[in-house]
């Protein structure tokens, strides 16, 4: 028992985390210097962002494609409306909440991308020195425009052969995320070595509020999307509620991935309806992951003392709404875009967001709602497509 607890991921954060906070109280001066441990890591994830943006992109633009092309539009359509709604919510709720404010603790940009006032041709012009000066946002594009080509010429082979490549960079990174316990010691320990113990204040209000946003999405836009597809949301979260509780123990949301295109196969779906859903959603459609970028960019701005203007948020959520494409249902890929939104936009320094290492492993939330979010979307793509069948029971077996 005691062997398994230590393996834990979760439990070797939380105690990276408590011990950093114990010697930022304890050992200020000690603490401080632990700096460098959270600078290594978020340096090292750097170093592999542009090859990872390159094949997630290309590859879930690929695997959309090649499956049903007349399907695939729709699910374009219904994903990127979902991202739309919610990174718009989550920056209403971290605007109207201001969970950084009040403590200026982290360290601001030597220059911000911030032009004055509210005009189009200004966010015009910043998103085009966006993509001029920034490397990440052009391999993104890249990315993009190489799963199109495949797209169509069918190069089932090439498509193939990115699979792979993602799947070995993932192996990679996932080395590299068995270090996130020693940068989050560091993190924290210099955070509250340098500021103090209220520092961890804002960090409590920032989980407070992915909670509270993560809950407003599911009642306000979920839930009445459930209702228009013809299933209670209700009834939908009795209906997978193993997969839910398999998700929320475990902290990813591939673990539910068999389970789910069974219950939702059982609830009348299309069997490729719920294939090409559910497998390209844990890419295109992560609503949770959405609420925490948008959220913890604002609160990181926040507690740096940076107010944002009007063209700031617009800016911030189209730049936003490209770098979620990267996003993936593995464990650590909210942070890595998070990294990624924040390289692009120079409203804070990067380093800032090893703080919310702390936290990372508490936000069962967020891939509660990446879950429900691609549940609902499979339940809604299949009526718009006219590929779902009422179940009769609900233990009836799966259709072949």
């Amino acid at each position: 028992m005691l062997a398994r607890l230590s393996g834990s991921p979760t439990l070797q954060l939380l105690l990276a985390t408590l011990c950093g906070a114990l010697l930022g109280v304890l050992d200020p001066a000690l603490a401080v210097n632990m700096k460098p441990l959270s600078d290594a890591f978020i340096r090292l994830i750097g170093w592999l962002m542009p090859l990872m943006m390159f094949l997630l992109t290309a590859a879930g633009m690929a695997g959309l494609a090649l499956r049903q092309r007349g399907l695939a539009g729709k699910v374009l359509v219904c994903f990127q409306g979902l991202a739309v709604l919610s990174l718009g919510l989550g920056c209403v709720v971290a605007e109207l909440a201001q969970p950084g404010a009040g403590t200026v603790a982290l360290a601001q940009p030597s220059l911000a991308l911030k032009p004055a006032g509210f005009t189009w041709s200004g966010t015009t012009v910043l998103l085009s020195q966006a993509l001029l000066h920034n490397p990440i946002l052009q391999i993104m594009l890249a990315g993009l425009a190489t799963g199109a080509l495949i797209n169509l010429t069918c190069a089932r082979r090439l498509h193939a052969l990115l699979e792979r490549a993602t799947a070995l960079t993932f192996r990679g990174l996932r080395m590299l995320l068995r270090l996130t316990p020693l940068a989050a010691f560091g993190a924290m320990a210099y955070t509250l070595g340098k500021f103090g113990p209220t520092s961890m204040l804002p960090l409590l209000e920032f989980l407070g509020v992915m909670y509270l946003a993560c809950a407003a999405f599911i009642l306000l836009i979920l839930a009445p999307a459930a209702q228009a597809s013809g299933t209670s949301l209700w009834a939908l979260i009795r209906h997978v509620k193993a997969e839910l509780a398999l998700v929320t123990f475990t902290g990813s949301s591939v673990a539910a991935l068999a389970g789910l295109v069974e219950k939702l196969q059982a609830l009348g779906c299309d069997r490729a309806v719920v294939r090409l859903v559910l497998t390209t959603g844990y890419s295109f459609n992560l609503c949770g992951s959405n609420l925490y970028l948008i959220i913890a960019v604002l609160f990181l701005a926040q507690m740096a003392g940076i107010e944002l203007t009007a063209t700031d948020l617009l800016t911030l959520l189209v730049v936003a709404l490209m770098t979620s494409l990267g996003s993936t249902s593995m464990a650590g890929s909210a942070f890595f875009t998070l990294l990624v939104t924040l390289n692009l936009l120079h409203i804070v320094p990067a380093d800032n967001a090893a703080l919310l290492l702390g936290v990372e492993r508490l936000m069962k939330c967020r891939v509660l709602t990446n879950v429900l979010g691609n549940c609902v979307a499979c339940l809604a793509i299949a009526r718009w497509q006219h590929a779902a069948q009422p179940a009769t029971r609900r233990d009836e077996s799966v259709p072949s």
